[in-house]
């Protein structure tokens, strides 16, 4: 099993097989601190072969830089079951998973750890960064 592409964005749609991405990111500003970023996608591509087929565990783990997952909602996991039809060399799926309320207590640097069965596929890094409030202009 193949990841095509893993990307954190604002919006993420599968449309007929085809991929729709909007606003892909790696670093959140927030102004204070616990911050909670209210809606964001996790956009999958996934390339399945023969070899594939059979029973398989996903898991999807958002960590903080000392390897500790964000909440008690994670990791998640889903069982994912798969078979191919005889004589199909392969075949894509598309996987969004809509994040809703991540709740960030720190700046700092963190992880959306993908797993497979286990083993650790993909790690996309995702950074925290404490913004200055704009000042004011004089009216």
């Amino acid at each position: 099993m193949d990841i095509q592409i893993a990307t954190l964005c604002d919006f993420a749609a599968d449309y007929n097989g085809k991929m729709v991405l909007s606003g892909t990111f790696d670093t959140l500003a927030a102004q204070a601190l616990p911050v909670v970023h209210p809606q964001c996608c996790l956009a999958l591509r996934l390339c399945i072969t023969p070899e594939d087929n059979g029973q398989h565990k996903f898991s999807v783990n958002i960590i903080d830089g000392d390897g500790k997952s964000l909440d008690d909602k994670m990791p998640i996991d889903a069982d994912m079951p798969v078979e191919l039809p005889d004589n199909v060399p392969f075949m894509t799926r598309n996987l969004v998973l809509n994040l809703q309320g991540l709740k960030f207590a720190e700046a700092g640097f963190y992880s959306i750890d993908i797993s497979i069965d286990d083993e650790l596929i993909q790690r996309l890094p995702l950074r925290i960064v404490k913004v200055d409030k704009p000042e004011q202009q004089p009216a």
